[in-house]
């Protein structure tokens, strides 16, 4: 049997890092570690092949080869979804869905001929059980978590690594924590549930045969959930495997903010070689925290405990969100002014979406105050409910945000404050061929064409003089930087919501 594997493309977001990625010459940020992990699934005798149409488009000769497409999508990949599916169907070709926007949402997708829902390692097994005996059902579904100890190796021959920013690892599912807008606990529960470090030796392996050298990102819910885990096993195993094959890998991942009152957990992720952690924020005014259930973020100094991350030579990059029921008209010079004070450079504000599966969802449907379902890309101004501050005051803030920490001056000014703060890693960073195109790349368009060159140069002669180790950190960040100013700059020049123009 024929089989081909589609990754649906992303719309332009923050996340996307579609204006970062020519300076490297890189077509994607990361590969579809679901689809590379599904496909270990298949019986030795398909014939397989995949396609991330973030890297090139699936031609209607690449979709008619195939006896069956298997296509993965968060909610975010909607729109392109159903343009795949419209296409196959066209073609005649047998449609095989799965992942988080289906499993949120199933009953949207009439079109697809099999939904296989929830944790691949449950439900594909007896998909393709019935699909060999020829009565395959149309929906899958189970009950209970997945044993992580089973899942299989990633099958990265399927892709050319050279065509992303970085790779992709699991190490553990779920989180601890139940935040009113997270779906995290619907989809894989709270109790965190982890590989085995053998297995995750593998995976380094695996990557390494390949020749991978840099970023690594773990895609974990929590990455701290089981910290004591982490502590015992794998983060001994992770320097051990760093220190006997000359530390090629730099990770990075996501965790809750109480990392930062363990030293201990922060001293040896640094000593694994993680550099950067995704933290959620969301709010520095303490009654949005207590609406959400952000509990790990209550009644502490968050900017404290981000600094401390900091020194210990953790980069974090921050979520923020704005639209709580109990933000003030405030809340937006709050949130900048946290911002730039904390000096997290890279920092992912959104207005507050309300999905599918969450206990937000729940509340604003018993309140009626569901718009519409969520597109999945908070930071586009499309509410999919009734917020308590006027909308008009709500998307004017959220576009005042945007301009206040992504406007060059401010930006500049961020990363100067995060590099007096930030502890270099052990080694420092390596540079390697994309570090070199990126940094001749950022010359020419920052330094010369862009209209931030005037910042852009103090803080290429600051980082050269103050913090030399830092550098080649300083021209990646003011890269990201363009980045985040050209998608900021086009939610704001479009400024649709409901299918109108926003008010001024």
């Amino acid at each position: 049997m024929n089989v081909l594997l589609v990754y649906p493309r992303y719309p332009d977001s923050f996340w996307s890092f579609s204006h970062a990625l020519k300076f490297v010459g890189k077509k994607a940020a990361f590969p579809p570690l679901g689809l590379l992990t599904v496909a270990a699934l298949f019986p030795d005798s398909w014939e397989t092949r995949l396609m991330d149409q973030n890297v090139r488009e699936v031609t209607d000769s690449d979709l008619a080869w195939a006896d069956m497409v298997f296509v993965s999508a968060m909610i975010i990949q909607r729109d392109a979804v159903r343009d795949l599916f419209a296409r196959c169907r066209t073609l005649g070709v047998t449609t095989v869905a799965g992942g988080p926007l289906f499993t949120t949402a199933p009953e949207e997708f009439p079109e697809a001929d099999h939904l296989v829902l929830g944790e691949a390692e449950l439900t594909f097994p007896p998909f393709l059980e019935d699909l060999a005996a020829g009565h395959a059902q149309r929906s899958y579904t189970a009950s209970g978590r997945a044993d992580l100890t089973r899942t299989p190796l990633p099958r990265w021959e399927l892709l050319d690594i050279g065509d992303y920013a970085a790779m992709n690892i699991q190490y553990s599912r779920g989180c601890p924590f139940d935040c009113e807008f997270c779906d995290i606990t619907q989809l894989f529960g709270r109790r965190p549930r982890t590989k085995s470090r053998e297995q995750l030796v593998a995976e380094l392996d695996s990557l390494h045969i390949r020749g991978w050298k840099g970023g690594v990102f773990f895609v974990d819910d929590n990455f701290i959930g089981d910290r004591n885990k982490l502590k015992r096993e794998l983060l001994p195993t992770i320097i051990a495997w760093q220190e006997a094959h000359g530390r090629p890998f730099s990770f990075f991942t996501e965790s809750s903010i109480d990392l930062a009152d363990d030293p201990q957990l922060m001293a040896l992720m640094v000593e694994a070689g993680f550099t950067e952690v995704f933290v959620g924020i969301e709010t520095p005014h303490e009654e949005g925290l207590d609406e959400s259930g952000k509990v790990q973020n209550r009644n502490r100094d968050l900017l404290e405990s981000v600094k401390r991350l900091q020194r210990a030579g953790l980069q974090v990059q921050g979520g923020f969100i704005v639209g709580f029921d109990s933000d003030p008209a405030s809340i937006f010079e709050k949130q900048i002014r946290f911002i730039q004070e904390s000096g997290i450079v890279t920092a992912m504000v959104g207005m507050l979406t309300a999905l599918r599966g969450t206990k937000l969802h729940q509340r604003l449907a018993d309140e009626g105050r569901l718009l519409r379902d969520a597109s999945g890309n908070n930071t586009a101004i499309a509410l999919n409910f009734v917020p308590r501050m006027p909308t008009d005051d709500l998307i004017r803030g959220y576009r005042q945000i945007l301009k206040g920490i992504y406007s060059p001056r401010p930006y500049y000014r961020r990363i100067i404050t995060f590099l007096k703060e930030y502890r270099t890693p052990p080694g420092g960073f390596q540079p390697n061929p994309a570090h070199l195109r990126a940094f001749f790349s950022s010359i020419l368009f920052l330094g010369v064409l862009g209209r931030e060159r005037f910042q852009f140069w103090k803080l290429f002669a600051w980082s050269l003089v103050r913090r030399p180790r830092l550098f080649p950190l300083a021209i990646t960040l003011a890269i990201f930087g363009f980045h985040f100013r050209k998608v900021a700059e086009g939610i704001s020049a479009t400024g649709m919501f409901e299918g109108k123009e926003c008010a001024e």
